[in-house]
């Protein structure tokens, strides 16, 4: 890729600690639990994990809907040569794409994913990409099909602080909108209808909040 990106952890020689790190920090098991189920996959769907990272919950998804279309999507070649071991080792058949957020529906097609979903990703991601990579999702679901991003959002009180760690890694200026609370107004601007915060987690590094909208179905003049 010739655009710049913010490896996992913030650092790429971080990247190889990047699992053991997530799991530890982040309440992995909980989240990535509660964000499978709000996803639901089933068999014949085509769903894009954006910033798949290291394919874990790609996998998660081909396993709890075998014969569904999992298409992993990240930025980072490195990454996503872990994430394609992963899903070998698991017996998952996988596709794994390199490209940006803000290109989502170039590379999988304009309208033919049932949902997508992305976690722990936009954070990272500067102001414009943030935008452009809700709206790319929006324009690579079919109508009537789902956004589900679980991320770090409005901090407050002791998680505004504890957020600090994240901030530390991935840098303030990309980090600081979520913070504030600025990933329902993308989503909301982006055209999305039925916009819903599911729930909010408590973790070791700030809050984790799960958001769910839904493309809207064409309507005829």
């Amino acid at each position: 890729m010739t655009a710049s990106f913010t490896p996992a952890l913030g650092h790429a020689a971080l990247s190889g600690f990047y699992d053991p790190a997530i799991a530890v920090l982040t309440r992995e098991r909980v989240w990535r639990a509660r964000l499978l189920d709000q996803v639901a996959p089933k068999p014949g769907e085509t769903i894009v994990d954006l910033g798949c990272g290291t394919g874990s919950f790609a996998v998660g998804l081909a396993r709890r809907a075998p014969g569904a279309r999992i298409i992993g999507l990240d930025p980072d070649g490195e990454i996503l040569r872990r994430a394609a071991a992963k899903a070998e080792a698991a017996g998952q058949n996988i596709r794994f794409v390199e490209g940006f957020a803000r290109d989502v529906a170039a590379l999988v097609g304009d309208g033919v994913a049932d949902k997508v979903v992305s976690s722990l990703v936009f954070h990272q991601l500067p102001m414009e990409e943030k935008r452009l990579g809700v709206a790319a999702s929006g324009r690579a679901l079919k109508p009537g099909g789902t956004l589900h991003i679980a991320d770090y959002g409005r901090q407050s009180g002791v998680m505004r602080a504890l957020f600090r760690i994240v901030q530390s890694l991935d840098g303030y200026e990309n980090t600081q909108p979520n913070a504030d609370g600025v990933l329902p107004r993308l989503i909301a601007e982006a055209g999305f209808s039925d916009l819903r915060e599911t729930g909010a987690l408590a973790t070791l590094t700030g809050s984790i909040s799960f958001y769910r909208a839904e493309r809207p179905y064409e309507v005829s003049a």
